[in-house]
C-alpha cells in the first residue's frame, strides 16, 4: 500500500469525504494466481512468481487500494498448520486443512503454537522479509498484520459442523479451545509487528461468526475479537465476515473494529445504521454472480445499485461482498472502477 493510499484509508475512517468514493478489493490466492496466469502451486511456492502477481495487480489497478496489500499466506492452511493440520495441495486448486479434533475431550491436549517456528507461519513470514525491498522499490509499504480469526481456525481444527454443534453441546471445552486459539492469534499479530514496523493496521478474518445467534455471538465471538483486536494499538483494525453479518454488526466498534467487510445479502443503507457512526464499510456487490460472472454492464449496473440510496457517503470503500472470488477480469474491474468514479 501507497502512503497515498494508507492516507485516503484513514480519511475514510476517520469520516472526510471526497470528490469520489474510494475503491478497494481484498485480494489473495483465490484470485490472484489466475488473474496473472500461473499455477496456484507456484503462487505458493515461489515468492518472485508471489511478488509478481501482486506487482501486476496494483501495475494495472492503481486506482484500487488493494487489501491487506502483499497478503503472504497459504490460503486456509496458514494458521491450521501451526497446530498440526495436515494440509493437502494441488495444482491449480486451494489447499485444504484437515481436523485434529474428533473429540472435544482433546481440546485440552492441544497445546499452543509458536508462530516463529510452527507450521507454514515462518514461511509466510520469511516471504514478506525475502521480497519487502521489491515491495518499498514499487512504493508499497507492508501495513498489516493478518490472521483468521478465532472461530474460524477452530472451526477447520475441529470441522465446521462439529464446532458450531459443540458450541451447543461442549461448552466449556469450545471456550478453552477459543482462547488458546486467541492467545496464539495476539503472538501472531504481534510477531508480524515486530517484524515489519511499517505495520500500522490490523486484518481479521472470520466468517464464523456469521453463523452464530446473539447469545452465542456475545459468549462466544465478541471477547476473543475485542482482545486481537486491541492487542496493539493499531490505526486501522479492519474486520471480514462475508458470512451474514448482522448479529456481529452492532457490537463491532465496541471490540474495537472500525473497517468492516461484508456480505453482499446486506445493503450499505443497512449496514451503515446497524454498525454506526465509527465504522467504516467496505462493500458490497455480489462477488461471485456479479463481479466474477457478470458483463462489465451488470457490473457497473450493480455498483449504480449498490449506491442508490446512499445519502451519507462517509466512511466507505466501494467493493465487493467478500474477498475478490477467482475469474474476475480485468475488464470488469475496470467496470467497477469506472462506475463509481461516475458516482459524485
Amino acid at each position: 500500500m501507497t502512503d497515498k493510499q494508507w492516507a485516503t484509508l484513514l480519511n475514510v475512517i476517520n469520516g472526510t469525504v471526497g470528490k469520489t468514493l474510494p475503491v478497494g478489493f481484498i485480494i489473495d490466492s483465490p484470485w490472484l494466481p489466475g488473474w496473472a496466469g500461473m499455477s496456484v502451486m507456484d503462487y505458493f511456492t515461489g515468492e518472485q512468481m508471489w511478488l509478481e502477481a501482486n506487482l501486476k495487480a496494483i501495475r494495472t489497478f492503481p486506482q484500487a487500494i488493494f487489501l491487506p496489500g502483499f497478503w503472504s499466506e497459504f490460503g486456509m492452511c496458514t494458521e491450521p498448520s501451526a497446530f498440526g493440520s495436515k494440509c493437502s495441495w494441488q495444482t491449480n486448486d486451494l489447499p485444504f486443512a484437515s481436523p485434529i479434533i474428533t473429540s472435544f475431550e482433546q481440546v485440552d491436549s492441544i497445546s499452543r503454537p509458536d508462530p516463529s517456528k510452527d507450521g507454514l507461519l515462518p514461511f509466510a513470514l520469511n516471504r514478506l522479509k525475502l521480497t519487502q525491498k521489491q515491495i518499498e522499490r514499487e512504493g508499497h509499504a507492508i501495513k498489516f498484520a493478518v490472521s483468521r480469526g478465532p472461530l474460524n481456525i477452530a472451526s477447520f481444527l475441529a470441522g465446521t459442523t462439529e464446532f458450531l454443534m459443540g458450541v451447543r453441546a461442549n461448552p466449556d471445552e469450545v471456550s478453552r479451545l477459543l482462547d488458546m486459539i486467541t492467545d496464539f492469534i495476539v503472538d501472531w499479530i504481534c510477531l508480524q509487528i515486530e517484524t515489519f514496523p511499517t505495520i500500522e493496521g490490523i486484518f481479521v478474518l472470520d466468517d464464523i461468526v456469521g453463523f452464530l445467534g446473539e447469545q452465542d455471538f456475545v459468549k462466544f465471538a465478541k471477547p476473543r475479537l475485542q482482545k486481537i483486536f486491541t492487542c496493539r494499538d493499531v490505526k486501522v483494525r479492519f474486520f471480514h465476515n462475508d458470512a451474514p453479518g448482522l448479529v456481529c454488526a452492532p457490537h463491532l466498534a465496541e471490540i474495537g473494529i472500525n473497517l468492516f467487510n461484508f456480505s453482499s445479502d446486506h445493503g450499505l443503507v443497512q449496514m451503515k445504521k446497524l454498525a454506526g457512526d465509527k465504522v467504516a464499510l467496505l462493500g458490497n456487490i455480489p462477488p461471485r454472480d456479479v463481479l466474477a460472472a457478470g458483463t462489465s454492464a451488470e457490473v457497473a449496473q450493480a455498483v449504480e445499485t449498490m449506491l442508490a440510496g446512499l445519502e451519507d457517503r462517509s466512511r466507505i470503500i466501494a467493493s465487493c461482498g467478500g474477498g475478490m472470488p477467482p475469474e474476475v477480469s480485468t475488464d470488469n474491474i475496470n467496470a467497477f472502477i469506472a462506475a463509481v468514479e461516475k458516482y459524485r
